[in-house]
């Protein structure tokens, strides 16, 4: 699964229609949020650091909600913009999740255990379980 990475306000306009998962590498304002959601219908998921999902707005989050969109807390560790505009979820978590599931454990439990060995927030684990049904 590829993380489209948005470091600033004017890479919005280059955003492709079928985008699925964003990191908001800057603090969005409320209409950055919803050009994105504009710009990319398809989006699942917007992710962003912590410290700039605590200055999202309610009304920004209830609107996220209402559109089927999760807001995911996180960061893209080590990721390097100017080699590449995607970060990748290693297929190796995608592994684990099925040998974890093969093994009969609860989503939680799979959470709980990933955040401990995988360099990923457990929101983004959340939202991966999540969809990988």
């Amino acid at each position: 699964m590829k993380i489209r990475v948005v470091s600033s306000k004017q890479e919005i306009d280059t955003l492709g229609q079928n985008e699925q998962i964003i990191h908001i590498a800057f603090r969005p304002s409320n209409t950055d949020i919803f050009s994105l959601v504009s710009k990319c219908p398809k989006v699942k998921a917007l992710q962003v650091p912590p410290s700039y999902k605590k200055t999202i707005s309610k009304s920004t989050k209830m609107f996220l909600n209402m559109q089927g969109i999760a807001l995911v807390e996180g960061d893209v560790w080590g990721h390097r913009r100017d080699i590449n505009e995607y970060s990748e979820i290693s297929p190796a978590v995608y592994e684990l999740i099925e040998q974890y599931r093969g093994e009969g454990l609860s989503d939680e439990e799979i959470e709980a255990r990933m955040v401990q060995q995988v360099n990923m927030g457990p929101d983004l684990i959340r939202f991966i379980l999540k969809n990988r049904k």
